[in-house]
């Protein structure tokens, strides 16, 4: 068990909103345990969205990853790339792909961003893309800790060598992540809520509820009254500049579910 820093205050200290609208959620370590969703937690989900909660993973994972989760899980959409595309289920029991910037710009946008990948594995010791690059079409990721352990100052330097190149970069607790373009995971949050549900989140924020484990999550941690970090994030407070409001005292997939059953005996 992680012991949780004594600068974050623990969920059951948490006043949910009152009415809710519904939970955003990275993926990675937060709903997953050792790169898994348990079954615990796809049930979480569903209790949730069961009670009349909408359900969005906003992840920095490739659009090609979470396809099959976009079919699978009750969620209403993903968010992938960290806001670039989204998956949502349509009446066909197909996918419908939602992207934010047209396709010449992705086209372009992408062969400048393989060149920075390039140069990443060729000037960076024991830099190697994430094993999930080819299902990415908006960003490029480098992997740091889901099959390797990359130390702080070459992640470092893979993230110079991004904003170098003027992309954006950010560092979730797996990959190194960078990309072209205006859009985040908060863009993505605001984008996807007002194409799917004309719903405006900066006018509703304090009906949305948060919920991230690491550094590629602090805009959110940073915008929503209502942030929750799952007991992991202890790993990145030394980085962060935003900490969430509040903190399970589970773990990961666990940390998820803990507060799922929370927000659901705490409503009316």
């Amino acid at each position: 068990m992680t012991t949780v820093p004594t600068t974050l205050q623990p969920l059951s200290l948490w006043t949910p909103p009152a009415s809710p609208l519904g939970i955003l959620t990275d993926i990675d370590d937060t709903l997953t345990t050792e790169g898994v969703v348990p079954a615990h937690v796809v049930d979480a989900i569903a209790r949730l969205k069961q009670s009349g909660l909408r359900v969005v993973p906003i992840t920095g994972r490739p659009v090609g990853w979470s396809e099959p989760f976009a079919q699978a899980w009750p969620v209403d959409a993903i968010v992938a790339e960290n806001g670039a595309v989204a998956l949502r289920r349509n009446a066909q029991g197909g996918l419908d792909k939602l992207y934010q910037q047209d396709e010449a710009t992705r086209t372009a946008n992408y062969a400048r961003m393989q060149q920075v990948l390039a140069e990443i594995e060729a000037t960076v010791p024991g830099a190697l893309r994430a094993t999930d690059s080819a299902g990415r079409e908006c960003d490029i990721a480098v992997d740091h800790s889901e099959f390797t352990q990359m130390p702080q100052q070459d992640i470092d330097r893979c993230v110079a060598i991004m904003k170098a190149a003027g992309m954006n970069a950010t560092v979730s607790s797996i990959h190194i992540n960078g990309w072209f373009g205006a859009h985040n995971k908060l863009e993505g949050a605001r984008w996807i809520l007002r194409t799917l549900f004309d719903i405006d989140l900066d006018a509703t924020l304090d009906r949305w509820i948060y919920i991230g484990d690491s550094t590629n999550d602090q805009l959110m941690f940073e915008h929503m009254p209502h942030s929750l970090g799952v007991a992991n994030i202890a790993r990145f407070v030394p980085q962060l500049k935003h900490l969430p409001r509040h903190v399970t005292q589970a773990e990961r997939g666990d940390g998820f579910a803990e507060m799922a059953q929370y927000l659901l005996t705490q409503r009316p």
